[in-house]
């Protein structure tokens, strides 16, 4: 067990938190969240996972702006998260081949 303890944290958030981790496979995360969530919801995660990747990548805030459509307060708010967050996505690219195009 964790010792992390979240500001999310609640019955809810675990049930989520265990429906997600019950999908197997690609196509079951893509059934999942066309049902789940608005193609802009999904729209915007994928932009944030991209931005951390170019942030990763030490490509510029115009680079990153110019080739996602995110702006500079989203790729600001990315960053802050990278350095100073929960660790979430840092634990996400440890785990997955993020190099790659």
């Amino acid at each position: 067990m964790s010792n992390y303890s979240s500001k999310l944290e609640s019955k809810q958030m675990d049930f989520l938190c265990d429906a997600i981790l019950s999908l197997e496979t690609r196509e079951d995360v893509y059934r999942f969240f066309e049902d789940i969530c608005t193609i802009n919801e999904i729209k915007d995660l994928e932009q944030r996972l991209q931005v951390a990747k170019m942030l990763k990548q030490k490509r510029t805030y115009q680079d990153i702006a110019s080739t996602t459509g995110a702006s500079t307060a989203t790729i600001s708010r990315v960053n802050r998260s990278l350095n100073y967050g929960s660790d979430g996505y840092n634990k996400v690219f440890e785990r997955i081949d993020w190099h790659k195009d």
